[in-house]
């Protein structure tokens, strides 16, 4: 049953990992269940760690997610039509790794500026707002994703 659990934990973190990427996928709090679950077979975490992770869970998973890039495409003049076309331009993009990975979410940005109305200089940068702000988010939580996944995996014990 052990081995059971542990599967499950890992299987969270990999889940975790791949919605670092998706934003379909909370990724985050599946990363930090899998954490909770190790905690609860061995006991290797602190409370102070548990209480840390989760708050970087809210911060990063919940808060900056949706400050980040839509602070990025202000700052760039863009619309909320270039922040849902870099999201779209994601999902498609994932289709043709790794280019897909860069070029979809910037592309797609471009067309929401243009479906925005903006000419296509302004939707150029607007786009490019929405894309860093995007990607920016996306780096955190890939970062957070991944430090969760070393501490779940260095802590299993079989």
């Amino acid at each position: 049953m052990e081995i059971i659990i542990i599967i499950i934990g890992a299987l969270l973190m990999l889940i975790g990992l791949a919605g670092a990427f998706l934003p379909v996928v909370p990724g985050l709090p599946f990363s930090y269940i899998g954490l909770l679950i190790l905690q609860f077979m061995y006991a290797p975490f602190s409370l102070t760690f548990l209480i840390v992770w989760a708050a970087i869970v809210i911060l990063v998973g919940f808060v900056l997610d949706n400050v980040i890039p839509a602070w990025a495409t202000k700052k760039f003049g863009g619309s909320p039509y270039g922040v849902t076309g870099s999201v779209v331009g994601l999902v498609a993009g994932l289709f043709f790794p790794p280019i897909g990975f860069v070029l979809g979410p910037l592309a797609g940005a471009f067309l929401g500026e243009i479906i925005a109305g903006n000419k296509s200089d302004k939707a150029f940068k607007s786009a490019l707002g929405s894309f860093v702000g995007f990607m920016a988010a996306t780096g955190l939580k890939v970062m957070a994703a991944g430090v969760m996944a070393y501490h779940y995996f260095a802590n299993v014990t079989i």
